[in-house]
């Protein structure tokens, strides 16, 4: 079997052209046949066998002329694009498939800001929902009870800073952690602080 005659290429993001050099050759006896994936040339002993193309054509699109020295062959091509070469596994489509999509309420594709909490706005409710009961209208008032009503007098008068602190502090922590020093927590997240030997788990974890 001869070699294949040499040949080169160029290329658009819609055609290709290929150039075989094959001098004098007799259009008569010139024979190429296009596929979507393949393209076969032959010329007396001459041939080139290029498959799979590197990307599918448009057969029906796609020509070829012979002149003095050379047999230009020109590529449709079925899908916009630069091959970088002639053969070779086909490269993927620019077109996007449903796998390309983000699932709805897919974790990460969400462009939407992280709301940050009204403690102003919680201090506020918190005070005027919250009132210390007696034992003539909770027969369980004390223990437990008296500690909250002692936390809610100390919450009530306090100034809105340190409201805003002590309700910041005691939520983040998971209430292991009370804070008046507003400026102190402001700036970052209170970090879970449980007494000593104990270990702190999230609820289901």
């Amino acid at each position: 079997m001869s070699n294949p005659p040499r040949h080169d290429f160029y290329e658009t993001d819609e055609r290709l052209t290929l150039s075989v050099y094959i001098r004098g050759a007799d259009p008569e006896q010139v024979k190429v046949q296009f596929t979507e994936t393949s393209l076969d040339l032959s010329h007396g002993e001459s041939t080139l066998s290029l498959s799979p193309l590197k990307g599918r054509i448009v057969p029906e699109s796609s020509d070829y002329t012979v002149g003095k020295v050379k047999i230009e062959i020109r590529l449709k091509k079925a899908n916009e694009g630069r091959w970088g070469a002639l053969t070779g596994p086909a490269e993927a489509t620019d077109e996007p498939t449903l796998s390309q999509f983000p699932a709805a309420n897919e974790p990460g594709t969400s462009s939407r800001p992280r709301e940050r909490k009204n403690w102003e706005k919680v201090s506020d409710t918190i005070l005027k929902s919250e009132k210390e009961k007696t034992t003539n209208e909770d027969p369980n008032a004390g223990g437990d009870n008296a500690l909250n009503g002692f936390f809610q007098t100390l919450y009530k008068d306090a100034d809105p800073d340190s409201q805003r602190a002590m309700m910041k502090s005691f939520i983040e922590s998971g209430g292991t952690t009370l804070s008046t020093n507003w400026d102190e927590v402001r700036k970052e997240q209170v970090t879970v602080k449980p007494p000593e030997g104990s270990e702190w788990k999230k609820w289901g974890a």
